[in-house]
């Protein structure tokens, strides 16, 4: 089972979104894969970069330990060094397994003046029961060659902070997305006022699952889906060898 996570979180304390996370993914299956929205513990925090970056590090292993018996991925502020990046993590069955750093940063909310943009060649797959996932970090889906990049996934997450005056761009691009690499979308974004909301699931051939009035929205990832259309609409992408749903 794919699962969209859906709230608003600007304004609350990091704890408060943490526990609204919490409650939400204890409502998903076992061995379901979740995807909470972009920055959904801190929101973009530019007055508190310290707090929420340490707020990171001491939650690491409760977000780690929501994870047991399923999958679930989020973003986070993170300090590197001496500067802070938007880092998405990947929890699997009780442990971290994948990291990525947006590498697109949104020049209109201004975050090159907070955050360090990530490398492009971090953008990779990560494979989880024969599933290959990618990740797009919100502005990242707007770039054809990271489209490219990631070619042949079988699962796309997108976590977002979108705002609503572009949500009609969201919802084609993430659309054409999965029609484009034939493969699953999974897109989490955030339910704030000013949010585009969007969440949803989208099928290899396009049809959509999305309810903006909800904060959890679920839909069976199928792999013959997967199979089937590319090989009856063959444009060189490989079957996986995995089989069923989930």
């Amino acid at each position: 089972m794919l699962c969209a996570l859906q709230f608003a979180y600007e304004g609350q304390s990091f704890e408060e979104n943490f526990e609204t996370l919490q409650a939400l993914l204890e409502q998903t299956p076992q061995n379901s894969i979740s995807l909470a929205p972009e920055l959904c513990l801190s929101a973009y925090s530019y007055d508190k970069m310290e707090e929420a970056a340490e707020f990171t590090t001491t939650i690491l292993p409760k977000l780690a330990k929501l994870s047991v018996g399923k999958t679930y991925g989020l973003t986070l502020i993170e300090k590197i060094d001496t500067k802070y990046v938007n880092n998405f993590k990947l929890f699997h069955h009780g442990k971290l397994i994948y990291t990525q750093s947006k590498a697109k940063l949104f020049t209109l909310g201004e975050e090159e003046h907070y955050f360090s943009a990530g490398n492009i060649e971090e953008i990779n797959f990560v494979e989880i029961n024969g599933i290959k996932i990618a990740v797009l970090i919100c502005f990242e889906l707007r770039f054809p060659s990271l489209w490219e990049k990631i070619k042949g996934a079988d699962l796309i997450l997108i976590p977002a902070y979108w705002g609503k005056l572009r949500k009609k761009h969201f919802e084609v691009l993430t659309t054409a997305l999965a029609i484009a690499n034939q493969a699953y979308v999974l897109c989490a974004n955030s339910a704030d006022e000013s949010m585009a909301k969007s969440s949803a699931i989208i099928s290899p051939l396009g049809d959509v699952t999305s309810d903006d009035n909800h904060n959890l929205i679920m839909h069976t990832f199928d792999f013959h889906e997967i199979k089937k259309i590319r090989r009856y609409l063959d444009i060189g992408l490989t079957h996986n060898a995995a089989n069923g749903s989930i």
